[in-house]
């Protein structure tokens, strides 16, 4: 046993548990954590510009890796609050961050001291568990739970609030005595499996459905290996993107009313049969649930009992962690295959193919400004297949989703529910700061990159270097969009004559985000003609190798384009035109503006 401060001893906790990399901003009521965080030297820390961002970067370093669990550390007050964006986002999409606040000393809360609040109560409805530490041994027992429950069934986010005086507090504590403790994640059994594999037999058309919790479960090589024993085609949801190459056989395109396929929606509604792994059944991929469920049966698999049936009741509910339920359905799948009891689905994962062949939307445009379908088109031939793409939210992620290819998990980041604005920015440096080999091309609008803007002078500082990709077309192009339902066209508009702007803008774009981001120690260039993409690409790729900084590459678009969406997953409108290759479509929809 040694004494050492409580927070001493937190920081050999967090050692023990596997943090190497912690986001924040330093600040009274949390500077004795930062003595310990110095005195040790093993942390790494990334200092933010804004606390709400340093809880999205910890998002986005959890994102990049299994096993990765960010952390993001603030003083007390609106430091906490400030966090509570990224909290919700980690907790609605099953994200561990870890979140360390400050507090004001034991005897003044309650008492409305200086930035003295009840954080963790405010915190209680977005984390898995939130906590002001009120004993001063306490402290390594309270970050022990932490990461247990974090890793435990359903992953998300804890936040724990340390009061000053219980920081600077002296305890025995003896940390080779530590272990973490065993995660609890709950397993289907063999005859769970035979169940569900006996009601896939009697369908003609199955799907599966793979959601985000195959990514969490890092179970995407068993998805693949079930999906290939069975020749039933997957249907991934946003956040399974990548679970599945885009060019693999039995990938049947994205379903929903906004990131989705064509192909993928027109083989959900020819379905009679889906197998929903790791899945929360959302809105965006559903539509209204009586279309989604007419004339097909369902199985939901989640490691979250509560979540099955939630939005509807499934044939058969099974709680499991996804990769837990694939290892087991994939060894009865092969015995069962190799004594001729599986059905064959060659016939129908044909037709899937068929759909995915033909039905296509049209991304050759050759308008100046321009449409945002050929940037993403551009997008493709210049980024290779490792390539991490990182978004929130708005049509630029919309259209990413409808015409980007992604090939393996993780290389999708996206935050799928919460969808705050802001988010790319601070995700992308933190999936950097996760792996400082990879490929990141981060994804904005103007607006989503407008939020977090001077969270670029953290990738300069920090040597962070990424790609991100603003198409900017002076709009909230998705609350525009939305707005034509109310015959309107009102405040969305980011236009203005900036009378300091670099002569390549085009006038009534508003902000110079090549000047911004120069003036945050960054890089940047401006595409304005579909004849630069190739060296605007390149030349980005060379100023991210050069200096190590982030690049923003702009692409200065139309100001309108209405993106491929609707009410139903039967009900898509396509504002426009189709690809000549889909021969069952017609030839142009018309522009409804």
């Amino acid at each position: 046993m040694a004494r050492m401060r409580a927070v001493d001893a937190a920081v050999l906790v967090l050692e023990k548990e596997g943090i190497s990399c912690a986001f924040g901003v330093p600040g009274a009521a949390i500077n004795p954590l930062y003595s310990a965080l110095k005195a040790r030297g093993t942390v790494r820390h990334v200092l933010a510009r804004h606390v709400e961002a340093a809880s999205h970067m910890a998002e986005g370093y959890t994102r990049a890796k299994a096993g990765n669990i960010g952390l993001c550390i603030g003083t007390s007050g609106p430091a906490g609050t400030d966090m509570i964006t990224g909290l919700y986002s980690a907790s609605a999409d099953s994200i561990p961050i870890l979140c360390i606040t400050g507090q004001a000393p034991r005897a003044r809360l309650n008492k409305e001291d200086f930035q003295a609040v009840d954080i963790a109560a405010i915190a209680a409805p977005v984390t898995k568990w939130a906590v002001t530490v009120m004993e001063p041994y306490l402290v390594p027992m309270t970050l022990q739970k932490a990461f247990h429950l974090m890793r435990s069934g359903r992953p998300g986010p804890v936040l724990v609030d340390l009061p000053v005086d219980v920081q600077l507090a002296e305890i025995e504590f003896d940390i080779d005595a530590y272990e973490p403790l065993a995660v609890h994640k709950p397993a289907m059994t063999r005859a769970q499996a035979e169940k569900a594999l006996s009601m896939l037999n009697e369908a003609e058309r199955p799907l599966i459905v793979a959601g985000g919790g195959v990514i969490n479960a890092d179970a995407s090589d068993l998805l693949i290996e079930f999906a290939e024993i069975t020749g039933v085609p997957v249907v991934p949801t946003l956040m399974g993107w990548g679970a599945i190459p885009d060019d693999h056989r039995l990938m049947a395109g994205m379903c929903g009313l906004q990131t989705s396929h064509r192909y993928g929606n027109a083989t959900m509604l020819a379905s009679d049969f889906v197998l929903g792994v790791g899945n929360r059944w959302a809105n965006r991929h559903t539509g209204s649930v009586d279309k989604y469920t007419a004339g097909r049966k369902f199985i939901h698999i989640d490691i979250e009992p509560t979540q099955i049936g939630r939005v509807f009741a499934p044939d058969l509910g099974v709680t499991s962690d996804a990769g837990a339920a694939l290892k087991m359905l994939l060894d009865v799948a092969t015995e069962w295959k190799t004594a001729g009891k599986l059905r064959d689905w060659s016939g129908w994962a044909k037709e899937c193919q068929g759909r995915k062949k033909t039905m296509k939307r049209k991304t050759h445009f050759e308008q100046v400004p321009l449409k945002p379908q050929r940037v993403y088109e551009e997008m493709n031939k210049a980024f290779g297949r490792d390539t991490t793409y990182v978004t929130t939210i708005g049509l630029s992620q919309i259209a990413g989703a409808q015409f980007l290819h992604v090939y393996k998990p993780r290389n999708w980041i996206n935050c799928g529910q919460a969808g705050p604005l802001g988010w790319t920015l601070p995700a992308a440096l933190g999936v950097r700061a996760a792996d400082p080999d990879r490929d990141i091309v981060a994804l904005s609008g103007d607006y989503d990159f407008q939020f977090m803007i001077e969270e670029l002078a953290v990738g300069a500082q920090h040597k962070l270097p990424y790609i991100h990709v603003v198409v900017n077309n002076a709009y909230l192009g998705l609350i525009r969009q939305a707005q034509r339902g109310f015959a309107m066209d009102f405040e969305v508009s980011l236009s203005f004559e900036n009378i300091n702007r670099s002569g390549d803008l085009e006038a009534g774009y508003g902000v110079d985000h090549v000047a911004v981001a120069e003036a945050m120690g960054c890089k940047a260039v401006r595409v304005r003609k579909p004849e630069e993409f190739a060296a605007a690409f390149k030349q980005a790729r060379q100023l991210m190798k050069e200096h190590q900084v982030p690049v923003v590459l702009e692409f200065i678009l139309e100001r309108v384009t209405n993106i491929s969406m609707g009410v139903e997953i039967d009900n898509v409108v396509e504002f426009e035109e189709l690809a000549e290759s889909n021969e069952d479509a017609p030839t142009a929809i018309m522009l409804l503006d």
